[in-house]
């Protein structure tokens, strides 16, 4: 394992893959902390913020070019910074099914599914993890 690949990309990438990082640990702390205290409310402004990097970047990277310089990752950017705000608005008026719902699936989406696609071969975080 070597942080060279990453660190070797664009600025754009390490600050991508980082918020991701720090979003996906921070996710995990969430889901296992219990919900509803000021720790929780603290932590989750972060975990959104951070998701919001992780999205907003991802209009600046293009290695996977599929209509333009975009891929169907853009179009999850796209629904991750739609449904921020939607779980944030659920959190504050007391929808707690409609807020755990939505920022599971912006876990699930945003995260774990893409995450795993920066995995495959000929991807900067295979690089990093499993070596040229």
């Amino acid at each position: 394992m070597s942080l060279a690949p990453l660190l070797d990309a664009g600025p754009v990438i390490p600050v991508h893959a980082l918020a991701a990082m720090a979003a996906f640990a921070l996710g995990v702390v969430q889901f296992a902390a219990p919900k509803g205290t000021l720790p929780h409310r603290t932590v989750g402004w972060i975990w959104v913020g951070l998701m919001a990097v992780v999205a907003a970047s991802s209009f600046w990277i293009h290695e996977i070019r599929l209509l333009g310089p975009w891929s169907p990752i853009h179009l999850l950017s796209i629904m991750v910074l739609v449904l921020l705000p939607v779980a944030v608005v659920a959190a504050r008026s007391h929808n707690v099914s409609r807020h755990r719902k939505t920022m599971i699936g912006i876990f699930t989406g945003g995260l774990v599914v893409a995450g795993l696609f920066t995995f495959l071969p000929g991807r900067i975080m295979h690089a990093v993890v499993f070596g040229h």
